[in-house]
């Protein structure tokens, strides 16, 4: 079933767990997640960002998809719109049935932020739709935008930011970065700054940045108030390798067979997320309530 973000991380929120949000940009991704999701019994957050709906994960095709799919398991899922910044291209989201903007001002000064943040907030809870706001800067792993302490959130801030804003979730930098680190790094998070966020806001946490972060860090920082968890770079590479491999095996493999593999090697990807985050299970009342075997 689709809903909105907020309900599934006030669950989290409340439940000490965290969910995963992973950028899918075709049906095997979706399908590969959504169908994980159901056999888990774990909420989803199903994302793509605006680069990617305009290159490939067409907003009037990917929509359509995902609502079927999302009606089809008795779990929760969002669809989420990555990382906006375009209030035309946040308002035809909107419409469209989104049910999540990540609004991210984090490279506008402070209070410009906080501005263009309250206007995505006041368009997207007039008509039910969350929204998940940005403090600091999650940057990018080439440049080692993780090191940069200049860009962590400050919690002081982040309690003004959320009670000017509205947000329903707040995405903070704590260590993390956008796509592939070094070969063998591991980054560094701030888990005292993460525990003092936590208390200070008492909300749903963000962390961007998931790949590549390892298990022990992902465990602790939902151990510390993450609810949800962003995975784009490393749902990719599966795919990529689920594919490579297949062919590796049988090199006359057709196209079909290939996505296939993909989709297979994902589900597999997703599931496992899932352990690691806290989120399995957790809606496995749902499917004795669906069946009747309360």
């Amino acid at each position: 079933m689709l809903t909105s973000m907020k309900t599934i991380l006030d669950h989290a929120h409340k439940h000490n767990y965290a969910v995963m949000a992973m950028n899918s940009i075709n049906m095997e991704m979706v399908r590969g997640a959504i169908m994980a999701a159901q056999e888990a019994y774990s909420p989803m957050i199903i994302q793509f960002g605006c680069g990617q709906m305009k290159n490939h994960a067409h907003a009037e095709e990917m929509l359509p998809m995902i609502k079927e799919l999302a009606q089809r398991v008795t779990v929760p899922i969002a669809l989420n719109l990555d990382h906006a910044t375009d209030y035309a291209i946040i308002g035809d989201c909107i419409n469209r049935g989104f049910t999540n903007i990540m609004f991210d001002g984090s490279a506008l000064d402070y209070e410009e932020n906080v501005k263009r943040t309250a206007v995505v907030v006041a368009m997207a809870h007039s008509v039910g739709c969350s929204v998940e706001g940005e403090l600091g800067h999650v940057g990018m792993a080439v440049d080692s935008d993780d090191t940069n302490l200049d860009l962590y959130t400050n919690p002081e801030q982040a309690l003004d930011f959320v009670s000017r804003t509205g947000v329903d979730a707040l995405a903070v930098a704590i260590g993390t970065a956008h796509g592939d680190y070094p070969k063998g790094k591991i980054p560094k998070l701030d888990f005292d700054r993460l525990k003092l966020l936590k208390e200070t806001v008492d909300m749903p946490l963000v962390l961007h940045g998931g790949s590549g972060s390892g298990e022990e860090n992902l465990k602790k920082a939902v151990a510390y108030g993450i609810n949800k968890v962003n995975v784009a770079t490393d749902a990719f590479s599966v795919g990529k390798k689920a594919m490579l491999d297949a062919l590796e095996r049988e090199p006359n493999m057709d196209y079909m067979h290939m996505c296939m593999e993909a989709e297979k090697e994902i589900k597999k990807f997703v599931m496992n997320y899932m352990e690691v985050l806290g989120s399995a299970n957790q809606y496995k009342f749902l499917d004795a309530i669906a069946t009747g075997n309360e």
